[in-house]
């Protein structure tokens, strides 16, 4: 009898490489000193936009599979979150390293006294468990713990945003538009679970009375 062929499985190694393009992409600008005339500017904006696409897309795998795309793209899920946690990683990398320059302590200072900062780095914190629980061994370790954890997702996607939405000049009408975007998405994202936060409540009360 022969097996079907696994179109999640067979497509997983050009979605890999799909998110190594935007490195690859910023690699060969860095390179080739094309990143325009605030390089570090450039690569921060890059690497966390990025994060936060890849978020994004984790969030709507879910709601994409519930309207008809079908059950196999939750598959991609933790890939894709573990690049948002790769993206993100590199964007802070960019900023301690190259931005600050090394000066370690200055980063609490940094947190302290900038909001943005703050919200990203406390974004960047939550992934971390994230990441470190995404396997399938973790998954059968935690059990019921494992999705609890998991929703730590929509506070930091939120922290996330305003990350976004603070580092922003505003009267720039271009720069508020993009995490303006992102945040409408990520608003439509959460709208469309609230159903099931709904019944998941009301179940909840139930079992407790």
């Amino acid at each position: 009898m022969a097996r079907r062929l696994d179109p999640i499985a067979l497509s997983k190694p050009f979605v890999f490489a799909a998110c190594l393009l935007p490195l690859a992409w910023l690699v060969w600008l860095t390179a080739y000193g094309d990143l325009g005339p605030d390089p570090v500017a450039r690569l921060e904006h890059e690497t966390g936009a990025w994060a936060l696409r890849l978020l994004l897309a984790t969030l709507a795998l879910t709601p994409l599979r519930r309207l008809g795309a079908g059950a196999g793209v939750i598959r991609y899920r933790r890939m894709l979150g573990l690049f948002a946690f790769f993206y993100a990683s590199v964007h802070l990398a960019v900023y301690l390293v190259v931005d600050l320059g090394g000066f370690w302590s200055q980063i609490l200072q940094e947190i302290a006294r900038k909001p943005f900062v703050t919200a990203g780095f406390l974004a960047w914190l939550l992934m971390i468990p994230l990441a470190v629980t995404s396997t399938r061994a973790m998954m059968r370790r935690l059990g019921g713990r494992w999705q609890k954890l998991h929703r730590l997702i929509y506070p930091l996607a939120i922290l996330a945003i305003l990350h976004f939405l603070w580092q922003v000049k505003y009267g720039e009408t271009i720069a508020v538009r993009e995490p303006l975007i992102y945040a409408g998405i990520l608003v439509v994202l959460l709208a469309l679970r609230v159903p099931d936060w709904l019944r998941r409540a009301r179940r909840s009360g139930a079992q407790q009375q």
